[in-house]
């Protein structure tokens, strides 16, 4: 077992807390601690931010079944947009993830830099989308599907990020653009393992216990931690002032940001 095993369930208790505080996690969490991580073990640096976008992603099968089953007891989830954008989320997940492969390290990290930047200033100003329309046809779920499943496998999120304000700017409910964007996490999470698995399979540096550019040790350890703790941030967000800790949560974002970016170019 890995001499850091305490630092990976660590990340599973404040990955789970704030998933289940503030509904958020993922990649934004996992892949700047994972990074880290990563490289104190001495991991390839041209390899880690691959390995972090890809424990990441598979953890997020995990927890998305949960949230999915959640938001479906209580009749948030809109099956048919979710069976509208699914083709186009698979293709694009399933497709970006080559595309990471590709990318070198440092490029990768400013990607998803800039990326949770923008998710921590729309945490910051608290803004939402004002509703201006209606969902668009099956061509155009297609293509919105296309680019949040790209984006996602890029920065190994669920999606919610982006499916939540554009289901809201089309004129859903936010309790059933919450619920929906929670099942469409799981296709995009099925589809970015699978991604990461399979650009990663056989290749040269990878640390042992990998499968692709899937890390088991830290996926194992995350997830089961994650999945204890997050009953409690959930429980804990009907009593603690959420607006506040939103903010604060965000610059605590921007700070494990930069210390990815430090770890990569310093």
């Amino acid at each position: 077992m890995s001499e850091f095993w305490w630092a990976y369930l660590a990340l599973g208790a404040f990955a789970g807390f704030f998933a289940g505080l503030l509904g958020v996690g993922g990649g934004a969490i996992m892949v700047p601690i994972l990074t880290s991580i990563f490289i104190a073990e001495g991991f390839p640096k041209t390899e880690v931010v691959h390995l972090a976008l890809g424990t990441s992603m598979a953890a997020i099968v995990f927890t998305s079944v949960s949230s999915l089953r959640a938001h479906h007891a209580h009749n948030a989830v809109l099956w048919p947009v979710v069976r509208a954008i699914t083709p186009g989320i698979l293709c694009g997940t399933f497709g970006a993830t080559f595309v990471a492969a590709l990318l070198p390290t440092r490029a990768l990290t400013l990607f998803f830099a800039a990326f949770i930047a923008w998710v921590a200033l729309r945490m910051l100003s608290s803004r939402k989308p004002t509703a201006q329309r209606e969902l668009p046809g099956p061509f155009g779920m297609t293509a919105v599907g296309l680019g949040i499943g790209g984006v996602s496998a890029l920065v190994a999120i669920g999606g919610g990020s982006l499916s939540v304000p554009f289901m809201t700017w089309c004129n859903v409910k936010t309790q059933n653009a919450i619920g929906t964007s929670a099942a469409i996490g799981l296709p995009i999470a099925l589809a970015g393992t699978l991604g990461y698995l399979v650009n990663g399979w056989g290749h040269p540096g990878l640390p042992p216990m990998t499968l692709g550019f899937i890390y088991l040790p830290a996926l194992v350890m995350v997830t089961v931690v994650s999945t204890l703790v997050a009953p409690f941030g959930a429980r804990l967000a009907h009593r603690l002032p959420v607006a506040t800790l939103k903010r604060v949560f965000a610059g605590v974002l921007i700070l494990l940001v930069l210390k990815m970016l430090w770890g990569v170019f310093g």
